[in-house]
């Protein structure tokens, strides 16, 4: 429970000191984009990379050689709070995440996230599903790779188990021609989900699988490419159990 609290003062102190920040990248990004890009990035990995080393994580991480020096589409099975900072704190490059529209509700966290090309998707309006994922393929041709969790929203169940993925997402990879870089997470719900509100230490453990690039893929599996990389990724993480 002291780690929770400790996070939570974190995350607000860090909200109201980066306020003059925020405007200062703005201002910076009318003139040099990447670099604010760039700086935002940082500023944000390392309070991430706090907010972990608060909670006592231990993380394994394998195949990160696998992610190519482009903008791709990160898809990855979703069952934590933490699988966000777990792996945006090891985005090389200007990354957005896909989040749920009530995300936006939280104007500190919500403007960091816009600055960071995060995209917020209303999942019960296909319209603007469709517009979010138009938006997604603009930020890979611009240079900015995308993260989204297909299966829709936190997988609750069985530790080594996945929801179906909503194929929508994979059009960003498709439409694009970008690298889909599958990403395998273990364990992360054991850092809070599972006894929440406490937060424990634990051992989790990511890879990243080599890039699919959907026109190299044979018609069958191009025609269902979110059963292909869900398949990849459910049996990387019954796989990898037993490293955890």
């Amino acid at each position: 429970m002291i780690r929770f609290i400790g996070i939570v003062i974190f995350v607000v102190l860090f909200l109201i000191i980066t306020a003059p920040v925020r405007l200062a990248e703005w201002l910076i990004h009318r003139s040099s984009p990447h670099a604010a890009d760039v700086s935002s990035l940082r500023i944000v990995q390392w309070a991430f990379k706090v907010i972990l080393k608060m909670t006592g994580v231990k993380t394994t991480v394998i195949g990160e050689e696998n992610i190519p020096d482009e903008p791709v589409l990160f898809i990855g099975n979703h069952r934590s709070f933490f699988d966000i900072l777990l792996t945006y704190s090891r985005c090389a490059r200007p990354t957005g995440y896909v989040a749920k529209k009530e995300m936006e509700k939280y104007p500190g966290l919500s403007s960091w996230m816009r600055r960071l090309h995060c995209l917020f998707l209303d999942r019960d309006n296909p319209k603007e599903g469709l517009k979010m994922i138009l938006q997604a393929i603009d930020l890979v041709r611009s240079g900015i790779s995308v993260c989204i969790f297909p299966e829709g929203t936190r997988n609750k169940g069985e530790e080594l188990t996945m929801l179906p993925f909503r194929d929508g997402a994979l059009k960003i990879a498709t439409k694009s021609g970008c690298a889909i870089i599958p990403v395998s997470m273990n364990n992360t719900a054991e850092i809070f989900e599972n006894h929440l509100p406490k937060i424990r230490k634990t051992h989790v453990v990511i890879e990243y699988g080599k890039p699919v690039y959907p026109d190299q893929l044979d018609k069958e599996a191009k025609r269902h490419i979110g059963e292909y990389v869900e398949n990849i990724i459910l049996e990387t993480i019954r796989k990898n159990a037993e490293l955890v």
